[in-house]
């Protein structure tokens, strides 16, 4: 079984797909952590190493070949990264996750210690920023979740809710039980 958990910053893509892999075993591959720590390798904060890939598309290449290749590898893997719905295509189930931007925005401030004017903010120019890079190197328009099996919505439910059903979701894929 291969999943994708994708969804804009703050969505709740790295807690659920942590929780998930704990709760079915199977292995995690996340592309944010991966950014996260070229980041930090390079000293710089999260919207300077943005704007440094939005000059230079080697670090997204990089990092998206790496999650399409590395989930090619298991057979139970977890991909969580904005783009895995469409760098894993043989994914058994791809999952979208969303959240209006105030919730997000006050995740990501209650995450990194900032203020929510500063999370805000930080995380607009971020999205801005993917979304330009996404549509210049793939043509990939964010907005359009159609390829995307489940779309829930994090702010409705707390986590260990949406694990649960995206359980049931697995659970259905793995009985290939499909309504035709």
């Amino acid at each position: 079984m291969r999943l994708t958990i994708s969804g804009l910053p703050g969505s709740g893509t790295t807690t659920v797909a942590k929780l998930l892999s704990q709760e079915l075993a199977m292995e995690l591959i996340s592309a944010g952590e991966m950014f996260r720590r070229i980041a930090k390798e390079k000293k710089l904060q999260l919207d300077q190493f943005s704007e440094l890939a939005e000059n230079n598309d080697e670090f997204d290449r990089q990092i998206d070949e790496m999650q399409g290749e590395e989930a090619m590898k298991r057979e139970n893997v977890i991909i969580e990264s904005r783009l895995s719905g469409f760098f894993v295509p043989k994914a058994d189930l791809k999952i979208w996750l969303k959240a209006p931007s105030e919730i997000r925005a006050g995740r990501i401030g209650g995450r990194e210690g900032i203020a929510y004017k500063d999370a805000l903010s930080a995380m607009k120019d971020r999205e801005r920023s993917e979304y330009k890079r996404y549509e210049q190197y793939y043509g990939i328009n964010l907005d359009d979740l159609a390829i995307y099996d489940l779309v829930i919505d994090s702010s409705r439910w707390n986590e260990k809710d949406i694990v649960a059903l995206i359980k049931v979701a697995v659970e259905c894929v793995s009985e290939k039980d499909v309504f035709v």
